[in-house]
């Protein structure tokens, strides 16, 4: 299970329009990471087939649980706590309710992933 442990240190990367989030080699395929940088706690997630790196909130909308740690299938996230499913290219959720969470628009540059805030 994935657990929160202790958040990248964030280097001299950011640029105006991007937030550096974390070594594109940090992040094992089909499963989240995750990342706290400026002050959110963020889930990446480095997606085989198709290949792409998304990221979104970590905590759960309805009771804060570790999205990081969820299983990912077909590019939806299942919160490990209680079963809520979201959609990693758009935080929207899969259950066809109007809840979602926060996703960003993802660059890799250089092997490391940013995101625009």
């Amino acid at each position: 299970m994935n657990t929160p442990s202790e958040p990248e240190t964030e280097p001299e990367r950011n640029t105006d329009d991007l937030l550096w989030v974390v070594p594109l080699e940090k992040c094992p395929f089909d499963q989240g990471v995750f990342v706290e940088v400026a002050d959110r706690e963020l889930a990446v997630f480095r997606m085989s087939h198709p290949s792409a790196v998304y990221v979104i909130d970590n905590a759960c909308p309805h009771a804060n649980g570790n999205l990081s740690a969820g299983d990912v299938q077909d590019g939806i996230v299942c919160c490990p706590w209680h079963g809520w499913r979201f959609h990693l290219c758009n935080g929207r959720s899969a259950q066809g309710s109007v809840v979602r969470v926060r996703s960003y628009p993802v660059e890799v540059r250089g092997g490391d992933v940013y995101i625009r805030i």
